[in-house]
Formats: structure tokens, sequence, C-alpha cells
């Protein structure tokens, strides 16, 4: 794999998608779960979506139940949390690992291009974030622990950036 953009996901009403669809928007890649002390993030995730898409940026929402087993449901029950309680409308996948030898081939590039804390390219729990920018680079990975609207300077540089 040569690029983001070669990578095929599953949308969470099940289609195949490559991400070549999102080339040239500024994308912030996180995984997501529904019973996570993280999970009022959501709402914030929305709030860029809202404030930045007519930019050309998007969120991509992939669950994962890797971490506390903070994801069990099905696509279904995902999609119907996510929708009730956040009012989600930004781009979400079908759950998938981020670690180990099942690890989706989406964060096995995005690990390997962005290294968490001391080199380590292991996600460590949800709401892990990559900020990718309009030209498919990883530009930053941010802590679960970073709200995103602390990220929204980082986006609005993205998107004022020249397309590369």
């Amino acid at each position: 794999m040569t690029s983001l953009y070669d990578i095929n996901v599953k949308t969470i009403d099940g289609a195949d998608q490559s991400l070549d669809g999102y080339r040239g928007d500024v994308l912030l890649v996180v995984n997501v779960a529904s019973q996570c002390g993280f999970t009022p993030q959501y709402a914030g995730l929305q709030a860029l979506q809202r404030e930045y898409h007519a930019r050309g940026f998007n969120v991509l929402g992939f669950p994962c139940n890797q971490f506390g087993h903070q994801e069990p449901g099905d696509e279904a029950a995902i999609k119907e949390f996510c929708s009730l309680k956040y009012d989600v409308n930004f781009p979400m996948f079908a759950k998938i690992d981020v670690n180990g030898a099942n690890a989706h081939p989406l964060y096995q590039y995005l690990k390997h291009e962005k290294r968490g804390l001391l080199g380590t390219e292991a996600i460590k729990w949800n709401f892990t974030k990559f900020l990718v920018s309009s030209s498919g680079e990883v530009v930053k990975r941010y802590a679960p622990t970073t709200k995103p609207e602390q990220i929204a300077g980082d986006i609005e540089n993205e998107l004022a950036a020249p397309a590369g």
C-alpha cells in the first residue's frame, strides 16, 4: 500500500468504499466507542464536522471493541446510538480492530506513519485521533484525552494550507 487512498473500508451500512473518495479533504480519523469515558467526545467531533465540512473536512469514525469491550453492539446499534444521542452525521464505518494481528490496513498505515508517545505504534485507547492533510499525509496523532475542540486550530491550518 503506497497511500491512504489505496485503502478500502466498509461503511457502517456494510458497503465497500475506497478512501480515495476523500482525496483532497482534510480528515480526522478516530477509533470510537459507545460505552467509554471519552464517548462524550462524539459531540465535539460532530461540532468539528459541522464547522469545517463545507471547507473540505471530514471526521471518519471507526468503532472498535478492543479497549475494555466498550463497543459491544453491532453496526446497527452503533449507528442508532450515534444518531440518537449525538446527532452524528459524519461518516461512520464498520467495527474494526486497530491493534494486533487483525488490525485493519487503515490503522496499520496510520500507526506506521505517525507513531505515538515514545515511538510506539499501538493505539492505547478509544478516541485516538489522526489528522490527515488534503494530500493524504498523516500530519498529527492525538491522544484520547485530547478534546476535539483542541484540534480546531490544527484543522484550520490544514484547511488553509495549499494542497500538496
